[in-house]
């Protein structure tokens, strides 16, 4: 069955010697600094059973999913003591490649309720496209899936998912439906942006695994693993020197190959699954690094600004005393013009003068309350400029708006990307240094998809950038959030590039010490 496989790979793809392709994952682009990887995931759902403890044995189908809709199977679950046996049989598997270069093989998965995916072992492709697995689990509650992967031995399911579990009328389990909603590695996941992943050169002559161990390899050295677990690393480098050596030896023990290169799998995944924590753990400290930065340098900036508020309120106030003092005087003044009525001719130069010097002080009066709008002005210029070398800032009659591109987000989800956490760090750092301020968080779609679905993706983008905030040290009484979903656009829906000026986060900034405060009546931002 598998040496079937292997020689239809073989003719699918382009043959050369496997010393060649060792030569190309040598000469692979370098491991990418950590703050510039992210492994994109996505989400999707799948209905899963409850096989009850010691029931027997029940069958569920297979259903191709749109990547393989020519796909089918079945499976026999055995429900024991302590674990459920699983047989799988598969048919019209299309080779894996299909998906991608890196894609060597398939794996069959069971997934949790919560969403926890365990790799129940490699499906391979036998004659007549047919497969067959036996597993087993702990599980009792649990789907099944098959996605394309580039070895046996990863431990996070791809998105190329070609085959999901169908509940038959006579699968035995709860009348109750579980829906487990579970995160696949997105297509190009194994892979930085920009990194050349030269195609494995498969030789039908030998195993499968020796191609899967050599596509581990080169994955996990392009994932940093040289830079970040470099015993692991080199341990694999020297499975994979010794299967390199099996491969080479005449007459091949495929046997020892098959051992060897599996070893070299396990190890370079992982290796791959440590760099690529270190590299989130580096990735974290940057952001918080970048935050603190971020609310030092605008605590230096507030402290000013609260000293600057203060002389503006002192003139402010001695501002009003003189106006008292002013408007006391031109009554007193009035008063005695009118006792000096009898003697109003001689007197009448020095009444006028007298009315004429409290005029005087009650412009002067008039002024400084002037001045001291005037300070309130600075300050939300300087809160502007800085607000707006982070993200894009306006300056409205309710206040300073600062806009979010849903670019910021990953698509269709409210969960924030990691420059959207960065720049929100900074952000938050600034406004930290204004506590009197006031935050409204609003979020807006387009007018894609369903009224509903849009009003619960703007809430829930609105609230993700609310709640980190919050976690960012600004005070939760002082951030509010709102979904207008697509009832408030700002241009017409009618292009893609109207409909993604649409697709945004917006935040008002408002308060006295800016001089404007926020109406929370009114439903846009803008």
């Amino acid at each position: 069955m598998k040496t079937s496989y292997l020689i239809a790979t073989a003719a699918s793809l382009f043959l050369g010697l496997f010393a060649q392709a060792h030569l190309q994952a040598s000469q692979s682009a370098p491991a990418r600094e950590a703050a510039m990887f992210q492994i994109p995931l996505t989400s999707r759902t799948v209905q899963a059973v409850n096989y009850e403890h010691r029931r027997g044995s029940t069958k569920v189908d297979f259903v191709g999913t749109d990547m393989m809709p020519q796909a089918t199977g079945h499976a026999k679950v055995e429900s024991g003591r302590g674990t459920m046996e699983i047989g799988a049989e598969f048919a019209n598997l299309e080779r894996p490649s299909k998906f991608g270069s890196e894609y060597l093989t398939y794996v069959m998965w069971a997934i949790s309720p919560e969403g926890h995916a365990v790799n129940l072992g490699e499906v391979l492709i036998g004659d007549n496209h047919r497969s067959k697995l036996d597993a087993t689990t702990n599980l009792q509650s649990f789907a099944l899936i098959v996605t394309a992967e580039p070895y046996y031995a990863v431990h996070q399911p791809s998105d190329a998912v070609v085959l999901e579990n169908s509940v038959r009328e006579d699968t035995k389990g709860t009348t109750v439906a579980i829906h487990a909603k579970y995160e696949l590695m997105g297509r190009g996941g194994y892979l930085p942006t920009g990194y050349q992943f030269d195609p494995v050169v498969i030789n039908a002559n030998l195993p499968l695994e020796f191609f899967e161990a050599r596509n581990a390899l080169r994955i996990a050295k392009s994932e940093g693993a040289e830079q970040y677990a470099g015993d692991s690393y080199r341990h694999a480098t020297e499975l994979m020197d010794k299967a390199d050596q099996n491969a080479i030896a005449k007459p091949i023990d495929k046997k020892s190959l098959i051992a060897a290169s599996r070893d070299a799998v396990q190890t370079a995944e992982d290796a791959r699954a440590i760099s690529v924590k270190k590299m989130d753990e580096a990735r974290l400290a940057q952001e918080h690094q970048a935050s603190e930065d971020a609310q030092a340098s605008a605590r230096a900036q507030a402290e000013a600004a609260t000293r600057s508020k203060e002389r503006a309120d002192a003139r402010a106030g001695e501002a009003m005393q003189q106006k008292a003092r002013a408007e006391s005087d031109a009554a007193k003044a009035q008063t005695d013009a009118a006792k000096a009525q009898a003697d109003m001719v001689s007197n009448q130069v020095a009444s006028a003068a007298a009315i004429s010097a409290a005029q005087r002080e009650t412009e002067q009066a008039h002024f400084a309350v002037l001045r001291a709008e005037n300070d309130k002005t600075i300050l939300r210029t300087q809160l502007a400029q800085q607000l707006n070398s982070i993200l894009q800032t306006r300056d409205t009659a309710r206040g300073l708006i600062i806009s979010m591109s849903d670019v910021l987000f990953a698509s269709g989800q409210y969960s924030l990307m990691p420059g959207t956490r960065e720049k929100l760090a900074k952000v938050a750092g600034i406004l930290l240094a204004y506590p009197s301020l006031n935050i409204e968080v609003g979020g807006y779609t387009d007018n894609v998809g369903g009224d509903a679905m849009n009003q619960t993706l703007s809430e829930n983008r609105a609230g993700s950038v609310r709640d980190y905030l919050v976690q960012q040290g600004v005070a939760s009484a002082s951030v509010s959030a709102k979904g207008f979903g697509n009832t408030m656009p700002i241009v017409p829906n009618d292009t893609s590039a109207g409909r993604q000026q649409n697709r945004r986060v917006e935040l008002l900034v408002s308060g006295d010490a800016i001089g404007t405060s926020a109406n929370t009546t009114t439903g846009s931002l803008r």
